[in-house]
């Protein structure tokens, strides 16, 4: 990694990745692009991974993904070792940020995970469901975003932004111990009566 970048990183950084279909009609996920924001927007990680099997589909209307992309892209190990370096002992913000973790084959402590998706106050406001990441950005930032293909990047700095937005309550109520985040559970399962794609636990 560059050590320009490590100069960058601050305590609370946000992550976001592009995935491309792979298995039997190209609905299984594989990590195509990882990127890391620090706590004022900054890059200071954004690479191309490899592919480790068959690409059926690469999701480009969405994913912004191509098969050159891959082809000049980093070996997945060595994505995965450096991702895993930055996120040590760091806040991690991010949207539905465990799918993220699961095509790493990463983890990460609950206590230091801020996922906008869980945060219930963003809930309430959707009326009880998930809020997508689009929703948000005009709800909390007033700025429209998925116009087409996606930008890792550039969810990145949008996850961050909304965030940054709550942080002091969020904070607040996570050192008073309130319920203020979602359960996993809860929120897989309500993600299936939502007929919308469950996270997968491993």
């Amino acid at each position: 990694m560059d050590n320009k970048n490590m100069d960058k990183l601050t305590k609370f950084v946000a992550m976001d990745c592009e995935m491309v279909g792979v298995g039997q009609g190209g609905v299984d996920d594989m990590v195509a692009r990882v990127s890391i924001v620090n706590k004022f927007g900054d890059c200071i990680y954004d690479k191309f991974v490899k592919a480790r099997k068959k690409v059926v589909d690469y999701r480009t209307s969405v994913s912004g993904i191509r098969k050159e992309d891959l082809e000049n892209g980093e070996d997945f190990e060595t994505v995965q070792k450096e991702v895993a370096e930055l996120l040590r002992g760091r806040i991690l913000v991010g949207h539905s940020v465990e799918y993220d973790l699961n095509v790493l084959f990463l983890s990460h402590p609950e206590c230091n995970k801020r996922d906008t998706s869980r945060y219930k106050p963003f809930i309430k406001m959707n009326r009880g469901r998930t809020p997508s990441l689009k929703w948000l950005a005009k709800q909390k930032l007033g700025i429209d975003i998925h116009h087409g293909e996606h930008n890792s990047v550039e969810d990145a700095k949008v996850v961050m932004q909304v965030y940054c937005t709550v942080e002091e309550r969020w904070e607040q109520a996570l050192r008073r111990n309130e319920d203020i985040v979602e359960s996993l559970e809860s929120w897989n399962q309500r993600k299936l009566k939502m007929k919308l794609k469950p996270f997968q636990f491993c």
